[in-house]
């Protein structure tokens, strides 16, 4: 298969309806954690779009892989990419600036690559990958604004906990 060179209409318009998508997700989250707990937040987060997917599912004629292979890899894929960076990300957001927390999540392709240069033996960092991650978390502080980075050294526990986030993501990938 053949790698497109330049993105069509309908692959710009669905990067950004992923990116109003998942970057509004912080701004809703900061909005539910002033009214609720952060694990109902995370529930009713997961428990939705498990219920999407399955209607896709459904619509689609599939159903879900059964056996024990399965269901260890939906566990390992839940607590890694759902359950624990979802969490994490929450309880901090009762604390921080949605987008503190979504620069310090922007931090994950950094801890991708050093994941990977530890775990992996065909994917290990060099100077251009980690310069292309470095400028591109650059560009994203820089887009959010640097007015969000002040008081970045307060309240340090939360902002563990969106570090915590994005190395879980990492080991998910």
């Amino acid at each position: 298969m053949a790698i497109n060179q330049q993105m069509t209409a309908r692959e710009w318009a669905m990067l950004l309806t992923l990116s109003v998508l998942w970057g509004g997700s912080y701004f809703y989250v900061g909005v539910a954690v002033t009214a609720l707990p952060p694990f109902t937040i995370v529930f009713l987060r997961v428990f939705i779009a498990a219920m999407a997917l399955l209607c896709v599912l459904a619509v689609m004629g599939q159903r879900l892989p059964l056996g024990r292979e399965a269901h260890l890899a939906f566990l390992g894929m839940g607590l890694l990419n759902n359950v624990i960076p979802m969490t994490l990300i929450v309880w901090a957001q009762g604390a921080i600036p949605s987008g503190l927390a979504s620069i310090l999540n922007a931090t994950t392709p950094l801890f991708t690559v050093l994941v990977l240069h530890l775990f992996s033996s065909d994917e290990k960092a060099n100077v251009p990958k980690v310069a292309g991650v470095l400028i591109g978390f650059s560009g994203v502080a820089l887009m959010i604004g640097i007015d969000f980075l002040t008081g970045a050294g307060e309240r340090v526990l939360p902002q563990l906990a969106c570090l915590g986030a994005s190395v879980s993501y990492a080991f998910s990938g």
